[in-house]
Parts: C-alpha cells; sequence; structure tokens
C-alpha cells in the first residue's frame, strides 16, 4: 500500500478512534459521571485522546507491512461506575456507546454513497467515504469481540451469571493474550469479516469492499 494511502487510512481511524472514546466519555456523564469531563477528555480534540503507539504507529506499521487486519486504538476515557446512576446497566451503556458511534458513523456514510450511486455520481469520493465506512465497521466490530480489555468483554460480563465468576476472572487475566491469539491465528477473517462484508453491503448497497 503506497504511503500516502497508508496515512489517509491512519487520519481515519484516528478520528473514528477519538470519537469512540469521546463517546464513551458522553455517554458515562449523561449517566452521572462526570470524570471525563473533569479530565479534559469529553472532547472531539485528537490530542487529548491521541497514543502514539496505538494511534499512529501500530495501524501505520499494519498497513505498510500488508498485515491483512488493521486495528487502533486511543487513551481509554476515563470514567467511575459508581458515580453511574443506572447502577445495573450503565456500565454496559458506556461500553456500548463506542462501538456504536462507529456504526452510526458507518451507517451515515453509506447513506451518502447510497445516494450518489443513485444519482449516479463517480467521484472519487465514493471511495473516501467508503474508507470510512470500512474503517468504522472494523473498529465497532473488533472492540465487541468479548475479549477483555474490549468493550464486548464488559457487555459479556453484563449478563453473565455469578456462578460463572471463575470465567471472568480467567478472562480479565488473561484478556491481552486471548487478544493476541485471536490476532495472529486469524480470528478477524474468520470470524469478523463476514459481518463486516454484510454490513458494509447493507450499509452502502455495495458489495464491493475496498
Amino acid at each position: 500500500m503506497e504511503i500516502t494511502i497508508a496515512i489517509f487510512f491512519v487520519i481515519i481511524l484516528l478520528f473514528s478512534a477519538v470519537i469512540h472514546e469521546f463517546a464513551h466519555g458522553w455517554m458515562a456523564n449523561y449517566l452521572g459521571d462526570p470524570t471525563a469531563k473533569y479530565m479534559g477528555r469529553l472532547t472531539l480534540n485528537p490530542i487529548a485522546h491521541i497514543d502514539p503507539l496505538g494511534s499512529i504507529l501500530v495501524p501505520l506499521f499494519l498497513i505498510i507491512s500488508n498485515f491483512g487486519f488493521i486495528f487502533a486504538w486511543a487513551k481509554p476515557v476515563p470514567y467511575n461506575p459508581y458515580n453511574l446512576r443506572d447502577k445495573k446497566n450503565g456500565e454496559m451503556f458506556v461500553a456500548l456507546a463506542g462501538p456504536v458511534s462507529n456504526l452510526i458513523i458507518a451507517f451515515i456514510f453509506g447513506a451518502i454513497i447510497r445516494i450518489m450511486i443513485f444519482q449516479n455520481i463517480d467521484s472519487g469520493m465514493i471511495s473516501f467515504f467508503s474508507f470510512i465506512v470500512y474503517l468504522n465497521i472494523i473498529l465497532a466490530l473488533f472492540n465487541l469481540m468479548p475479549i477483555p480489555p474490549l468493550d464486548g468483554s464488559k457487555i459479556l460480563f453484563h449478563f453473565m451469571p455469578y456462578s460463572m465468576q471463575g470465567t471472568k476472572e480467567f478472562l480479565e487475566k488473561n484478556g491481552m493474550i486471548l487478544l493476541l491469539v485471536f490476532i495472529i491465528f486469524g480470528g478477524f477473517s474468520l470470524i469478523l469479516w463476514p459481518i463486516l462484508e454484510l454490513l458494509f453491503a447493507l450499509f452502502t448497497g455495495s458489495n464491493r469492499l475496498l
């Protein structure tokens, strides 16, 4: 992949990850915890969220090396679950907010692509918007995986009965190892890629990925 396209990918990933983290902070604040707001993280300014390693270097390396799987992260937005008004469901809603924000972005730009295709607009903007849809779906799906420290693990733990406390502790203790195994052994292509193709087609009306 050319360096200019790689940089373009990283920029989209960066801003998508920023919106993802902002959504976590916004939901926590909405539910009664102002921690992110007081720490200056309830903002769309990327400087407040950027992680030099996860937001720039890792995705840039993966793209240039044609690793086949692209991911990135921003600094997690802090929140105090004890401040949430909804003690039962609050943490799950905060966890869901990030992936949902990425799916909303993908849906909006997918709708724009549908309109452009319907109007027979042949433009490079379709490719540009397709990048945005593609990368935001990836961010959403990857973060919804039920592996700590990803958002999906918090959603899983919400529904996990107390009798499975041992399983929860195992996942929390070995989450990073399980995540590396998932990435290295092709979990994305086996599990997430079919869902990515389906959502991309639903959002854009096109079966052609990038």
